[in-house]
């Protein structure tokens, strides 16, 4: 019975001694969710369609913004 008790122990030491890959694994989620938010929001101010934002008027201009008031 005690070299069930040795092996345990250097099974327990063993799984302590993991390291950063935890730390190392969240980070790496994180930094591909990250640039993909980044990418989408980048990108979304590239569309050419007038369906999110052209205000519903058909002309791409805004909608009736007062962008080129003061010029």
């Amino acid at each position: 019975m005690p070299d069930t008790v040795d092996a345990a122990a250097v099974l327990l030491a063993a799984a302590a001694q993991q390291g950063l890959g935890d730390t190392l694994r969240i980070l790496l989620l994180a930094s591909i969710a990250g640039g993909a938010l980044l990418a989408w929001f980048l990108l979304r101010g590239y569309r050419s369609d007038d369906t999110g934002d052209g205000g519903g008027d058909g002309t791409g201009d805004g909608g009736g913004t007062d962008r080129g008031a003061n010029a």
